[in-house]
C-alpha cells in the first residue's frame, strides 16, 4: 500500500515540476513579459478601480435586499400607475359605451344642422382646437 502512495507522490511531484516548467517557459515568452510589466504598472488604478466596483457592488447588493426600500419602491410606484390606470379604465370605458351607442344610432344619418349643433359642444372645440395644433407641429416638424 505505501508503495502506491508513494508512486502517485512521485508522480504528483513529477506534474508539478514539468507545470513549473511550463509557467517557466511561459514567463520568458516576451509578450508575456511585457503584459506583466503593463501589469504591474498599472496595478494602483487596478486597486482603485476593484475598490469602487467593491463599493457599487456593496451598495447594489444592499438595495436589493432592503426589504424597506423595495417595498417603499414599489408603493411609490403604485401611487403613480394608480391614477393612470383608473383613468385609463374611464376611457377604455367611455370608448365601450360610445361603441354601443353609435351601434344603436347605425341606422340614423348625421345632418348638416346636426354637425352643426356638434360644433357648438365644447369637448369638440377642445378636441378640434387640438388636431388643429397637432397637425400644426407635425406640418412644422416636417419642413425643419
Amino acid at each position: 500500500m505505501s508503495q502506491v502512495s508513494s508512486e502517485q507522490e512521485v508522480a504528483v511531484s513529477v506534474a508539478d515540476q514539468k507545470q513549473s516548467l511550463d509557467i517557466l517557459d511561459q514567463l520568458m515568452n516576451p509578450e508575456v513579459q511585457q503584459s506583466l510589466t503593463v501589469l504591474v504598472d498599472n496595478l494602483p488604478k487596478l486597486a482603485e478601480m476593484v475598490a469602487l466596483m467593491t463599493k457599487a457592488y456593496d451598495f447594489a447588493q444592499n438595495v436589493a435586499t432592503d426589504k424597506v426600500l423595495i417595498n417603499d419602491f414599489a408603493h411609490g410606484i403604485g401611487e403613480f400607475v394608480k391614477p393612470v390606470q383608473e383613468k385609463a379604465k374611464g376611457i377604455a370605458q367611455a370608448a365601450i359605451e360610445a361603441g354601443e351607442r353609435s351601434q344603436e344610432a347605425a341606422g340614423t344619418t348625421v345632418g348638416l344642422f346636426a354637425i352643426l349643433k356638434m360644433l357648438k359642444d365644447p369637448e369638440v372645440q377642445k378636441t378640434l382646437r387640438f388636431a388643429q395644433s397637432f397637425l400644426s407641429v407635425l406640418a412644422e416638424r416636417k419642413n425643419v
